[in-house]
């Protein structure tokens, strides 16, 4: 089966796309470097020794998708691309709202005119409701989101819906990602996000390497047990093994369903830069400062469906991820670009 792999060169697309090639499966990939650097590419191709086919195009572009789909035989589509910062959102609504909708629906639209039927959407736990208990279920209320980000995941969630109800031989999973962090074991691809960082961890790595004077924690008053904010945080490598648990599904199921891919676990931030420590014996600096605008206090997943559903769970430990993104951001201490 050959996949096709929107915002291959992104974090998670990047390790995806490992995982796929190691799973057997072919790839064509795609990206704008809009978020992220040719030089992944590169290492993606060393890594994986295969030189798949590589495409620099924004999926907004009706004429380049075309090509793409006219020049390989394409019977699934893994959609990355798109903008992803929760606070820069905030700022930028419109942006948001203009690049994660519009590519959507672009994308559908082209994979309607080669009919390609087998769609997987990179979704997140943003667009769950912020007063649901916890944990989040995949039947948590939806769509009162905290923030443009998840709306946007949110809207495009229903437009996947629509589509699939209205043409019956579509088959859309929608996984609801929580906080990815981690690296590749080998240390040579990880996140390397385009300026300030946005994500916790890549702060944290990149305090510990000297890019950072400080790491910033964003609120201590919260109603969690050390008053930082407390998320589900899940190695990259078991969010890529998801993916292909989520095409095996495609390939005998029409409709549009919907998993949580985290631990079932929460941990707070001064948790997390603890963690870090401990695995790599290098002390972060930190300052306690305002709350973030469209920041939740406290959210982590069940992730029974997954388990049963796609026989999938999550198996890399707090630990694990630390040690995997201390190696990645010492060996490449300027990322990508160095």
């Amino acid at each position: 089966m050959t996949v096709l792999v929107t915002g291959g060169a992104g974090y998670i697309g990047s390790h995806t796309c490992l995982e796929l090639i190691a799973q057997g499966y072919d790839i064509v990939v795609t990206d704008n470097f809009c978020n992220s650097l040719p030089e992944a590419v590169n290492r993606l191709k060393t890594l994986s020794g295969t030189d798949f086919p590589f495409y620099r195009a924004d999926v907004r572009d009706a004429d380049a998708m075309d090509g793409i789909f006219k020049n390989h035989e394409i019977e699934c589509v893994i959609h990355f691309a798109g903008l992803k910062a929760v606070g820069e959102s905030v700022r930028l609504p419109l942006m948001y709202y203009g690049n994660n909708i519009a590519s959507t629906v672009q994308l559908c639209e082209a994979m309607k005119r080669a009919r390609v039927k087998k769609f997987i959407f990179s979704s997140s736990a943003t667009v769950y409701n912020g007063d649901n208990d916890m944990p989040y279920t995949e039947t948590s209320r939806v769509g009162d989101c905290a923030n443009p980000y998840g709306r946007t995941k949110y809207m495009c969630e229903q437009i996947l819906r629509d589509v699939s109800a209205a043409e019956k031989d579509w088959s859309v999973v929608l996984l609801r990602y929580f906080n990815p962090i981690g690296a590749h074991e080998s240390g040579q691809i990880g996140e390397e996000p385009d300026g300030i960082p946005n994500n916790l961890m890549p702060y944290i790595a990149q305090t510990a390497v000297g890019r950072r004077e400080y790491l910033p924690v964003f609120g201590a008053d919260y109603e969690t047990p050390d008053g930082t904010g407390v998320r589900d945080y899940i190695h990259v490598a078991d969010l890529a093994r998801g993916h292909v648990a989520a095409i095996r599904y495609c390939k005998q199921y029409t409709g549009c369903d919907e998993f949580n891919l985290g631990t079932g676990r929460g941990t707070s931030v001064l948790e997390l830069v603890s963690a870090f420590e401990q695995a790599t014996g290098v002390k972060i600096p930190y300052r306690i400062e305002a709350r973030r605008p469209g920041d939740l206090p406290l959210y982590y997943a069940a992730t029974d469906k997954a388990a049963k559903v796609l026989d999938w769970r999550a198996e890399k430990t707090i630990a694990q991820a630390c040690a995997d993104s201390w190696r990645w951001q010492s060996r490449n201490p300027n990322g990508y670009k160095a």
